[in-house]
């Protein structure tokens, strides 16, 4: 085992969208990065461990072997994550349950199989991919906006139970993103009887502004700031228009601000 000069980050999610970008972001900074996938990406400046977020032995062994090399891991950046769309109703609980289970307890047993090695480097950051979806549930995504809130739920409660240990943790939150995300999202269909084409229309909308959304590197370059913050903010929000939407969401009655959401994907 070597003690690294430089300082060792690890984005999980790492193969395409916002993981990648962040993942190539660090390293140009001069940062040693692994990320931690399913599927190998091509590129010279990563280097790719094979493992799955739900599968707890294979993230085990991912961080056993990067300490292994490194000798430290100074950055968690939890980026794995997918989402599903669907009226509540429409969507089984065996999707639901797959959902939270990749974005909400995979960064659970990542964070949990990292932590004895940021706290044998000295301390360190764990940064957790959130979204915007988080402080404004979207309509027919809400099991998605459910995994969010839970994770800047989870942040919170860890930020102070790490920081004696000299660790900080805090949630980056992107608005609409220009990614494979998009075309990735998993949806329960709907025969019409219920919703009219209501269902398909919202998503439609959803899918129009992710795909005209910003690029993936202004969300690495807002969780590189996060990174070099010797106290970072618990919640960062990545993107200017999506900042005004959440500073409105926290000052505007709920009913308020539920209703012109609902305006715009409804």
């Amino acid at each position: 085992m070597k003690k690294a000069n430089k300082k060792v980050a690890v984005v999980t999610g790492g193969s395409s969208g916002i993981g990648k970008a962040t993942a190539e972001y660090f390293a140009d900074k001069g940062w040693v990065v692994y990320e931690l996938s399913r599927r190998e990406c091509d590129n010279d400046r990563v280097t790719h461990i094979t493992a799955d977020v739900t599968d707890e032995q294979s993230l085990k062994a991912a961080f056993e072997s990067i300490y292994s090399r490194e000798g430290r891991l100074d950055l968690l950046v939890n980026n794995a994550g997918f989402g599903i769309s669907g009226a509540v109703e429409l969507t089984g609980i065996d999707e639901a349950k797959k959902q939270l289970d990749v974005n909400f307890f995979g960064t659970v047993r990542s964070i949990q199989q990292a932590l004895p090695f940021i706290r044998k480097t000295g301390g360190g950051k764990i940064i957790n991919l959130s979204s915007v979806a988080a402080p404004l549930s979207i309509p027919f995504q809400a099991f998605y906006s459910c995994s969010k809130s839970a994770i800047n739920a989870l942040t919170l409660a860890l930020a102070n139970e790490l920081r004696p240990f000299g660790i900080s943790v805090c949630a980056v939150m992107p608005g609409d993103v220009s990614t494979g995300f998009t075309d990735a999202r998993e949806k329960s269909q709907d025969d019409g009887t219920l919703y009219g084409d209501t269902i398909k229309k919202s998503v439609a909308v959803m899918e129009k502004d992710e795909r005209g959304g910003m690029s993936p590197l202004v969300v690495a370059k807002t969780i590189y700031k996060a990174s070099r913050r010797k106290h970072p903010k618990p919640l960062y929000t990545a993107g200017g228009k999506y900042k005004i939407f959440v500073v409105l969401a926290k000052i505007l009655p709920a009913r308020l601000s539920n209703r012109i959401v609902g305006m715009l994907y409804c």
